[in-house]
């Protein structure tokens, strides 16, 4: 396809381009599964020639890149509301309502085709598991984070309930792609009652003697 003057495309800049490009792959990935769709796909999704999208993107692997680092953003935008509101609990449920019910789904289709991709492909494999990593520390910091600041009990293991929040984030994403009759409302609700009463020290992951001993030394000191 041929861009001329009279394009859509002509003299969009360069991030917006690659945001209409990471949109249409998005769309083909959903659509045809990752391993099917085609760089050619891709291109005619974003209204643009292949070898225009080669300019951007050299290959699959790079879009789901540019795709990751895209959540990246997203997710510290997110992370830091939570950082700076003033009710952590209260925020930190409206954030998952907007991932797990709000956002469409084929997101959630989006991350199972990465997902299943990630366990051949090692370039996939690799940025998967940097994701999973960042995420899980950066939820541990801001539960440690509101601990410091009284709202969460000290006896709460950050670390256990974060890596907690990222498995039981997944099983929604797993359940919201393959059930066409997955009610979000019911099954996001009590997931995120069930990380409530653990981040309030209700529930216990099994380590809490472990985590008192911790909070009483630290008392003491």
């Amino acid at each position: 396809m041929k861009q001329d003057a009279t394009s859509p495309l002509a003299g969009e800049p360069g991030v917006d381009r690659r945001a209409r490009i990471l949109d249409a792959a998005e769309r083909c990935f959903v659509r045809s599964g990752f391993h099917r769709t085609t760089m050619q796909d891709v291109a005619a999704e974003a209204g643009m020639s292949p070898g225009n999208l080669y300019r951007y993107f050299p290959s699959k692997d790079a879009i789901v890149e540019g795709l990751a680092e895209r959540d990246r953003c997203e997710m510290a935008a997110d992370f830091a509301a939570i950082a700076h509101a003033d009710d952590f609990m209260t925020t930190f449920r409206a954030l998952g309502r907007k991932h797990f019910q709000d956002e469409p789904r084929g997101k959630a289709i989006l991350c199972l085709e990465i997902w299943a991709e990630a366990t051949r492909n090692a370039t996939m494999g690799e940025i998967t598991r940097t994701f999973e990593r960042e995420v899980m520390g950066r939820l541990a910091a801001l539960i440690e984070e509101a601990q410091g600041r009284g709202e969460i009990p000290c006896q709460v293991d950050a670390h256990g309930i974060a890596v907690i929040i990222c498995t039981l984030g997944d099983g929604l994403f797993v359940r919201r792609a393959i059930l066409p009759d997955f009610d979000a409302e019911e099954e996001v609700g009590r997931v995120l009652h069930l990380i409530g009463a653990l981040l309030k020290g209700e529930a216990s992951l099994g380590e809490a003697n472990l985590q008192h001993e911790r909070c009483d030394a630290e008392a003491s000191s």
